[in-house]
């Protein structure tokens, strides 16, 4: 699944891409995944102009000159695909003055756009500081990892990058939330901005134009073709349902 590294690139290049043209036409074949009728789709879109792409939290924002928001939420296989012939499994697709079709596409059918999304009350996971942490942890007796995960709480994290953060910080992801000190508090907080905006400019390096998929080659423990952590400790893996947690015996245990 795309995390905050993945769609500022893709938001960033579809900004560059599309902002400024029209909508032309719109399609949506999986009219299940959108929480509006085609109808009521077009009466909000057609015609008008595409000022801003944006990332929101794991979502992706396309802004239109009359006020309203088309959200995108790639879940665990969408991907954005940008063209002019039709494409397979599409969940919508917005065609442009241009000629071209932005397609949001999932074979599983578990993608989904939204029309005018209702505004989140969680901070962005670029946004927060050591305070907030402080606030949210002392009050959760769950695993910290569940905390970084949680989009109600955090936006922007998922299962990859809540590892990297947590080993970057020392702190196991089994941890309990309000059994944290402070001192490892604070290092959780400067993790989430390093971890995040590093690998931001890891893919703006290798995949400048990417505007779909993951790319996770420069990451540190989590991968399970990962044997040992860059200080040469190995790197475990705990499976819980359909979650892989990757973790070394670097990072403590708080409970």
């Amino acid at each position: 699944m795309p995390e905050l590294p993945d769609l500022q690139i893709f938001s960033r290049n579809l900004q560059q891409k599309l902002a400024g043209l029209q909508v032309k036409e719109i399609t949506a074949p999986v009219t299940r995944k959108v929480n509006v009728s085609v109808d009521a789709l077009k009466k909000a879109l057609l015609g008008q102009t595409l000022t801003t792409v944006k990332r929101e939290g794991k979502t992706l924002h396309f802004i239109f000159d009359n006020g309203h928001v088309l959200q995108l939420h790639l879940m665990l296989n969408g991907e954005l695909v940008l063209g002019e012939e039709p494409v397979k499994h599409t969940i919508i697709a917005l065609s442009f003055s241009d000629g071209i079709t932005l397609s949001l596409t999932d074979f599983r059918s578990m993608a989904n756009a939204t029309l005018d999304p209702e505004p989140s009350d969680a901070p962005d996971a670029l946004e927060v500081d050591t305070k907030f942490f402080e606030n949210l942890l002392s009050t959760k007796r769950t695993a910290i990892k569940n905390i970084l995960l949680d989009q109600k709480l955090i936006r922007g994290i998922g299962n990859a990058y809540a590892d990297e953060i947590l080993w970057h910080a020392r702190i196991s992801p089994f941890s309990r939330a309000d059994q944290i000190p402070k001192a490892n508090i604070k290092d959780l907080s400067k993790a989430v901005s390093t971890v995040l905006k590093d690998a931001e400019k890891q893919l703006l390096k290798s995949n400048p134009e990417i505007i779909s998929g993951e790319v996770r080659d420069f990451l540190k423990i989590h991968g399970a073709k990962i044997k040992e952590s860059p200080t040469g400790s190995p790197v475990l893996m705990k499976k819980t349902g359909s979650r892989k947690t990757y973790y070394t015996e670097e990072q403590a245990l708080f409970e």
